[in-house]
């Protein structure tokens, strides 16, 4: 298995950050979700236009 951040085989050592090689390429992934530059397409996005609050 290869760690999807780096590309780096992730070893036996590594068990507790999978499927990341390190917790630096785990802190690198978690950043890029609070960042929002990960998204879930859901079908609610389209359907419904935003309200102003």
């Amino acid at each position: 298995m290869s760690c999807p951040i780096c590309g780096k085989a992730v070893g036996e050592e590594a068990a507790k950050y999978r499927p990341f090689c390190s917790k630096r390429c785990a802190d690198i992934d978690l950043g890029r979700w609070l960042n929002e530059d990960y998204r879930v397409k859901g079908d609610d996005d389209e359907a419904e236009p935003r309200r102003p609050n």
